[in-house]
């Protein structure tokens, strides 16, 4: 018998706790646990045998996955390595590890550490079918199932306004150096409708190292464009979607965002407020002084989600072609014409 069956069994010797450790948003029905998938997320269409020769066994009715108690563990905490999901039952188990074996278990992550960043990003999910794919649609963009630096964790911890730990579910977004290490994430949690976020104190905040980091959609080059919010950038990506962004989450951040070296044009999405401005005013000089070239790019209301939600892509677009460098409109406009023909 090969360890993961063995371990499979032992897990399965103990199906109800595991279900109750992994899955605790689900309920127990008969000889079965229901959820609504392996990440945890409420539902029924996942159940687990809880008794029976078929023990440890899960099916999900509406993906048509199934697997034992060990595939459960592993897609629950996001590894894509047996010997991780392997190390991660033993913990639950209090077996020991494997003589030899690199050991897998350290000291919990300081809060608000970049590790505990990586690994909260870790245990998400892309945002395809998700509440995460609804808000961003009800935010204008329809089409962003490959940003890889989004995803969503049904279960984001919180403290609520009576400092109480409670979970909601909430869009992740990885930050990262200029590397394009995780230094961070930002958490937005979702109202369950998926049309705004959440009625909370605060429903973004931040985790890990933000300063001079940011949320990147593209690698930059000699080119980039740089503004404050996501949802901000993701608009501006709809007019020129070949133009490698960062979306540096506040108006301080902006301004102390660092360039790739490489750089030789920073284009800077400004956000019509005195912050704003003033994002734009410290970055543009302190870049320039660098021999890097600054240009602004201005939207016609508060930001450019404003202007997309507002008059839809016409507006967005309307004031950009003539705020770009002329070698960039070929190189950024005309190719995003010619992708939204095709």
């Amino acid at each position: 018998m090969s360890v993961a069956s063995e371990m499979a069994q032992r897990l399965a010797r103990e199906a109800e706790a595991v279900c109750r450790h992994y899955l605790p948003e689900g309920r127990r029905e008969g000889h079965y646990w229901r959820i609504g998938d392996v990440q945890g997320t409420p539902g029924y269409s996942l159940y687990v045998r809880l008794h029976g020769p078929a023990a440890g066994r899960w099916a999900d009715a509406a993906t048509g996955e199934c697997g034992d108690l060990l595939d459960l563990i592993g897609t629950n905490r996001g590894f894509d390595r047996l010997r991780d999901a392997l190390d991660e039952a033993r913990s639950f188990l209090s077996l020991p590890q494997i003589m030899g074996a690199p050991k897998r278990w350290e000291p919990r992550s300081p809060a608000g550490s970049p590790e505990a960043a990586r690994r909260l990003f870790a245990r998400s999910r892309p945002t395809a079918g998700t509440l995460a794919e609804a808000y961003l649609r009800n935010r204008g963009f329809p089409h962003i199932r490959s940003a890889g630096s989004l995803r969503f964790q049904p279960r984001c911890w919180y403290r609520d306004a009576d400092d109480r730990l409670a979970t909601g579910p909430a869009l992740v977004a990885a930050v990262t150096d200029r590397e394009g290490r995780i230094t961070g994430v930002q958490r937005t949690w979702l109202d369950p409708s998926g049309r705004g976020k959440a009625a909370m104190t605060s429903p973004r905040r931040a985790l890990g190292h933000l300063l001079g980091n940011g949320v990147r959609f593209g690698v930059a080059d000699d080119v980039l464009a740089a503004g404050e919010g996501i949802e901000t950038m993701l608009a501006l990506r709809i007019a020129l979607p070949t133009l490698p962004m960062v979306a540096a989450l506040s108006a301080g951040h902006l301004a102390a965002l660092q360039i790739p070296p490489a750089l030789r044009r920073l284009y800077i999405a400004r956000d019509n407020d005195p912050a704003g401005c003033r994002a734009v005013e410290c970055l543009g000089t302190r870049v320039e002084a660098a021999g890097v070239e600054a240009l602004p790019l201005v939207p016609q209301a508060g930001d450019f989600n404003d202007d997309l939600l507002a008059g839809g892509v016409a507006m967005l677009r309307a004031p950009l072609r003539a705020q770009l460098a002329p070698e960039d409109v070929a190189r950024f406009w005309e190719i995003g014409d010619r992708r939204r023909e095709g």
